[in-house]
């Protein structure tokens, strides 16, 4: 299980929030789809240029507005909770449920203030709406949410795609790669509202809880790590009703998916229900991102992708920002039924689990990179490109984001694919990506000596005493066993 619906991340602070009795919401970057612009902050009357052209939006929340979660159901911060005494908690909160009622569920057994803080990684408009009211409704003295598509992108997804980062041989590392963005920005979030704590919503057996706390342990050890589910008597979506009917928490009233979802930018993950026998195929309404293969455009689309030292730059000759790319592939992608993965995989605490995930545009673009490297890699390169990717993937999965091994193979990654350079065209149609054209000024191939005419540089005479010497130890092994 994920943490609830597609969690998120957070921005620069600029003013200190002041006790629960006066609490301040703010609203950090763009919640539409669109790329964050220029902005200015304004809070009670003063205002200060917005850092990284996002908008910050601060309201005050007043003693009514708390309202919503009653006084006796809380315990007084000053004497602390049932489980302890924490100053303030940066909550990882999507508005659903699960972390609805962790905000009441600190405050009564920490005695804290809580800070919800919700990333925006490209899970869409729809799950960001209404956070302010829903964070305030149940008890949180402040909400900040962040922009982090371009950074998600260029800074996480990038890297993985250089590498060729696959987990078991098909997983594209969509949540992998989130989590250390969304935890990164809960430690400086933390920082700039003095909080002493983090919490989140993953539950005890997911692959979640451990990248987000090795995130927090890298970044900032002296953070105290709260994981409800690990902690409280609540075992399921009706404990978690009662839980805050019983603390005046409104329940979330959208239906209740039956998978358990995971989206942003780079993918869709589905796992639950049906999916749990891996028997079962998978229902096609459950898809979102992508059209059946079968029902895709009945004509093919050809794409150009513009590589530049291992990451794609630009479609059809049209630069974009990394964020603004990824999504237009998708929305490309999606409309030819590309990118659909069904898998049993192994997850980090032992158990196998099985998934199906969408990565329209991801793996368009893997497709174009790994194309592209054939031109410009050797062959000694590539096999140990390969074998290294294998490793970085493995740490990716296991939440090893700033784990100095990894960001030592991101070095070797990065320089051996500092030549590869070029365009790649690509021929879409019904869920298939081939490629159709190769380009690179760096490029490795030379007609000259591949073609099957002999020429100055190549002679094929030579090649008789290569294979003498290069099969001389099978030779010595067949006349020790003939005994010649």
């Amino acid at each position: 299980m994920t943490t609830a619906g597609g969690l998120s991340g957070a921005v620069g602070i600029s003013v200190r929030p002041n006790s629960s009795a006066a609490c301040l919401v703010q609203k950090v970057g763009a919640l539409s789809n669109s790329l964050p612009g220029a902005a200015s902050v304004q809070v009670s009357g003063c205002q200060n240029k917005a850092r990284n052209g996002q908008a910050i939006r601060c309201a005050m929340a007043t003693g009514k507005e708390h309202g919503a979660v009653t006084a006796a159901s809380i315990v007084d911060q000053n004497k602390g909770g049932l489980r302890g005494k924490l100053n303030k908690v940066v909550l990882a909160y999507s508005g659903g449920l699960d972390t609805s009622v962790i905000v009441p569920w600190l405050r009564e057994n920490y005695g804290c203030e809580v800070v919800c803080f919700t990333a925006d990684v490209g899970q869409g408009a729809i799950e960001l709406e209404g956070l302010e009211k829903k964070a305030k409704a149940s008890g949180a003295c402040q909400l900040v949410v962040k922009d982090l598509r371009e950074e998600f992108v260029s800074e996480y997804i990038y890297p993985c795609l250089r590498a060729g980062a696959v987990y078991e041989r098909k997983y594209l590392l969509g949540t992998s790669m989130a989590r250390p963005v969304i935890a990164k920005a809960m430690v400086d979030v933390a920082k700039e509202v003095g909080a002493d704590a983090v919490a989140h919503g993953c539950t005890g057996k997911g692959n979640d809880q451990v990248r987000f706390e090795l995130t927090f342990y890298a970044l900032n050890p002296e953070l105290k790590v709260v994981a409800p589910w690990r902690e409280w008597d609540i075992t399921g979506r009706e404990d978690a009703i009662e839980y805050a009917k019983k603390h005046n928490v409104p329940v979330p009233v959208s239906k209740k998916s039956i998978y358990s979802r995971d989206r942003n930018l780079w993918h869709l993950s589905h796992e639950g229900d049906i999916l749990e026998d891996p028997a079962n195929e998978p229902k096609e309404d459950m898809y979102m991102m992508s059209v059946a293969p079968e029902n895709a455009l009945s004509e093919p689309e050809y794409l150009e992708i513009g590589i530049i030292a291992g990451v794609p730059v630009s479609i059809n000759g049209r630069n974009l920002s990394p964020a603004s790319l990824l999504a237009e592939l998708n929305e490309i992608g999606g409309k030819h039924g590309i990118g659909r993965i069904d898998m049993v995989e192994n997850r980090l605490v032992g158990m196998k689990s099985r998934g199906v995930y969408e990565t329209p545009g991801g793996t368009i673009m893997a497709a174009a990179v790994r194309e592209l490297e054939a031109l410009t890699l050797d062959r000694e390169t590539m096999q140990w490109k390969d074998m290294v990717a294998l490793k970085y993937a493995e740490l990716v999965y296991a939440g090893r984001w700033f784990d100095p091994l990894r960001q030592s193979f991101d070095a070797f990654m990065e320089n051996i694919t500092a030549t590869t350079t070029g365009s790649v065209t690509l021929k879409l149609y019904k869920g298939s990506v081939n490629v159709t054209s190769r380009k690179s000024p760096y490029s490795l191939y030379r007609e000259d000596i591949s073609s099957f005419e002999n020429g100055e540089i190549y002679n094929q005479a030579d090649a008789e005493g290569f294979i003498r010497l290069y099969g001389l130890p099978t030779r010595v092994r067949a006349m020790l066993e003939k005994g010649i």
